[in-house]
This record gives structure tokens, C-alpha cells and sequence, in this order.
């Protein structure tokens, strides 16, 4: 046999077989066959570029929402013949790690989320690395932006003149939403002699149940005050109810101090739930899903939990009977105020080839009937105002307070991380009963300054 290669189809080697004598009909089907085929070789990979599928690359690490990202990526492909791949990463510290890792490199797919503060978001938009989406929010009347709720949005949005220099838009989309409340077991409240129809509205309605929980023997409220940012949750929701969202973020700004009276008063409730009976024991040192459990296996009256226990008590309890409210008013001066907003959320890479593509395929996403099918499958609160209709009841009363939502990342400023860690580990110690209200916020105030300082 003759050794050769399709690309080196020359005349040479028909003279080489002509000197050897070979048959002239077979010499020349010969050279006939190796031509054939190596056009047919150099013609496949452009035959095979026509009609390659686009791909998007979605980056998440949303493990209970995989098997559904999976079947609408089917959908969508079956749709418009582009191809989704959803790519998950958890746990959510490993895919942040490898997000920052590849925004160094300029290696990030075509559709990724950031898990951090808005100051990180900032970050990545100054960088150039997350497409502004406002010319598209914008489109058909702002058809797009006008399906979600407005405070869900806000998590993704830079106003003009916001502190952290970026450059005023709109650079995500809210996969879903989020606020935390409270909880209670109906028919725990039921065995307290209480209507399960209508839940403590106010603090003082509230520490008057402690004295029946001790009484029956049963656990107060569960949380996982132990991951010390749910504590702050609440710690914060009480002060926008005393004392105003304003002055809030002046003691923020380094306006007021944490030794005002009203702070003292905020610190003062957790003082109050500790002495009423209204807390588990060991609330200071348990973590959330150790709440969870308690809860859903119905040891614990009230819970201190996010939208996303719906999904969880589901899957540990199907038949709990529970409701969802506000936490109960410690001030009429100022409305209650509750954490909520966007809960994931979805950037498109701002250098990404087929980001036109990825923007389509986000709209599609956070349409009504896509968001409707996420919640029906996943138990989380759609983006879609337009979903809730196609929602469980106990979902939509979730949904229905965002009205009271605020959080951190749409305040316009952040606080120091040592004050809040300051902060946090102030109310464990007062609940624990180690300090009193006034040391805490004295303690606090001395980081505030330092931190203050370190910034002249």
C-alpha cells in the first residue's frame, strides 16, 4: 500500500505510479477518489459553521432551581434553536471565587450573577464587565422593565450621583424576588388560646404570647441568629420603624451617632423578646436551617425567616399550616419595614459575543409564563408582577409585601463591616444578657469613629 495523506494529492504521485507501470484507468480514479475527498474534507468544518447552534453560557449556583433551568433551557432551544447551557457551581463561596477568578482573566460567560455586596457589583460595572440593559429595559414602551416590581429592580440599578461610581443604569435582572417576615404556626397559636386569623400586629400584642409559650412549654420564635445577618435583618427593620428610613442612613453617613436614643431603643426591644419568653432557647447560637427544622416540625410558634423557607418547610412538612406577617409594629410614628427585593439576579457579560442573544434569551426568561413555571417548580417569588395570579397563596402573601421591602443595596450607602460586625455581636450579648443596650451602642459608636477616622 501506498502511504499518503488527503492533502497531498499531486501529481507527483500519479507520475510515481506511471513509472511503476500501474493501469492509467486506475491512476486516474485514483487521483479522482483523493481529490473528492479531500474537498470534502476542507469543505466540512465551513458546512459545519452554518449551521452550528449559538450557545449561551449561564454561569449559577442555584442547586434547588438546576432541574428547572434545565427543562426551560430545553424549551427555549426548541423555541428559537439557540442553545442554553446552564452551568452550576456551589456551594455559593466557590462560585464566587471562580466569577472573580474569571473576570480577572476576562474568561466570565455570556450570562453570570454576582453574589456580594452592591459595592462588588459596582466593581464588575466599572470594569466594563456587565452590559448596561437600560436601552433594552427601555424598548416597546419599557414593556420589559414595567413587568417587575419596582424595589426588585432597584437591587439591580445605579441612580445618578450614587457613591459607588458607576455609571447610572440598569445592569441586571431579577430572576426572582425575596423579602423576610415573620411566621407563626396556626395551629400553635390555635393551642394558645389565640385567633389564628389574627397574628400580634404590635411588639406589645407579641410579648404578651411569651407569657403562654413559657406556660405551655413550648419554643418562641426560632431564626438563625447565629449567621448574626438575619439578627441585623430585624434589628434594622426595627429601626426604619422607629425612627425613620432618614435618619437611618444619616447614623450610616456618620451623621448621628449609635448613642442616640432612639438606637438605644431599637437595642431595648431584643432586651424585651429575651425577657417576655417570645425567643427559643439558643436562638443566639442556632443557625438557619436548625430554625428551619424546628419549625416545620412544629416545636417553634413564630419564625424569623425569607420567602425561600416556602420551598424548604415544603419539602420537610408538605402539610404545616402556617402564614406569613409583618413583624409586629414597635412604633406607629414611622411604617414597619421589612428586607426584600431582587433574590437572584442575572448580568450579561458586557464583552460577550453574543450578548444580543443573552439579552433575548433573559427577556424570555422573565416572562410571565417562564416565571410562573420557576415558581410553580422551585417555590420561590417570581420578578414578574404579572405571575402572582398563578401562584400558591402562601407565596403571594410574600409577594404582596414587598410594598414594605427595602434593603442595603439600594440605600445609596453602606456601612463599615466592622461596625456592623460590632453591631451584630452586640444584640447576641444582650440577648445572652452579657451586656446592656447602652454598652452595646457605646461600644459601636467607638468603631463607627475609628472607621470614620481611617477615611480622613
Amino acid at each position: 500500500m501506498l502511504d499518503f495523506t488527503f492533502s497531498l494529492v499531486t501529481k507527483e504521485k500519479s507520475l510515481f505510479l506511471l513509472k511503476k507501470g500501474a493501469d492509467m484507468r486506475k491512476v486516474a480514479l485514483l487521483v479522482f477518489v483523493l481529490l473528492a475527498a479531500s474537498f470534502s474534507f476542507g469543505c466540512a468544518p465551513k458546512d459545519a459553521n452554518k449551521t452550528a447552534k449559538t450557545t449561551i453560557v449561564v454561569w449559577h449556583w442555584m442547586t434547588d432551581r438546576e432541574p428547572a433551568f434545565q427543562e426551560l433551557a430545553k424549551r427555549y432551544e426548541a423555541k428559537t434553536g439557540v442553545k442554553i447551557d446552564f452551568e452550576l457551581y456551589a456551594p455559593s463561596d466557590a462560585y464566587s471565587q471562580k466569577v472573580r477568578a474569571a473576570a480577572q482573566g476576562s474568561n466570565l460567560p455570556d450570562i453570570f450573577g454576582i453574589l456580594g455586596e452592591k459595592r462588588d457589583f459596582a466593581s464588575f460595572v466599572r470594569a466594563g464587565h456587565i452590559l448596561d440593559l437600560t436601552p433594552y429595559m427601555q424598548e416597546d414602551n419599557a414593556s420589559w422593565k414595567n413587568s417587575f416590581f419596582e424595589k426588585a429592580l432597584a437591587v439591580n440599578e445605579f441612580p445618578q450621583g450614587n457613591t459607588y461610581q458607576a455609571k447610572p443604569g440598569i445592569y441586571g435582572v431579577p430572576i426572582d424576588i425575596m423579602t423576610i417576615q415573620m411566621l407563626y404556626n396556626k395551629n400553635l397559636l390555635k393551642q394558645l388560646g389565640l385567633n389564628p386569623q389574627r397574628p400580634p400586629a404590635t411588639f406589645e400584642e407579641f410579648l404578651s404570647i411569651g407569657k403562654k409559650i413559657k406556660e405551655a412549654n413550648m419554643q418562641g420564635m426560632v431564626s438563625g441568629w447565629g449567621e448574626v445577618w438575619m439578627i441585623d435583618c430585624l434589628a434594622n427593620n426595627y429601626a426604619f420603624n422607629i425612627m425613620g428610613k432618614d435618619k437611618v442612613l444619616a447614623t450610616i453617613k456618620g451623621d448621628v451617632p449609635y448613642t442616640d436614643p432612639d438606637w438605644v431603643k431599637v437595642l431595648g426591644l431584643f432586651v424585651q423578646m429575651r425577657d417576655s419568653g417570645v425567643l427559643a432557647n439558643g436562638i443566639v447560637t442556632m443557625i438557619n436551617k436548625t430554625a428551619e427544622q424546628l419549625f416545620a416540625n412544629e416545636k417553634a410558634v413564630f419564625a424569623f425567616n425569607g420567602s425561600w423557607c416556602v420551598n424548604v418547610y415544603k419539602g420537610m412538612n408538605p402539610n404545616l399550616n402556617y402564614a406569613a406577617m409583618l413583624p409586629p409594629e414597635a412604633s406607629d410614628k414611622f411604617p414597619m419595614a421589612i428586607w426584600g427585593g431582587a433574590g437572584s439576579s442575572f448580568m450579561v457579560n458586557g464583552r460577550a459575543k453574543n450578548k444580543e442573544e443573552a439579552v433575548k434569551f433573559l427577556k424570555w426568561l422573565t416572562d410571565r409564563d417562564q416565571q410562573a413555571y420557576l415558581a410553580e417548580t422551585t417555590n420561590n417569588l417570581p420578578a414578574n408582577k404579572n405571575s402572582l395570579s398563578k401562584i400558591p397563596e402562601i407565596l403571594a402573601s410574600f409577594a404582596r409585601s414587598m410594598d414594605y421591602a427595602t434593603h442595603p443595596n439600594v440605600w445609596g450607602v453602606s456601612e463599615f463591616s466592622a461596625v456592623i460586625e460590632a453591631w451584630d455581636k452586640g444584640l447576641q450579648s444582650i440577648i445572652i444578657g452579657e451586656k446592656s443596650p447602652e454598652q452595646v451602642a457605646a461600644d459601636v459608636q467607638k468603631v463607627k469613629e475609628r472607621e470614620l477616622a481611617k477615611r480622613r
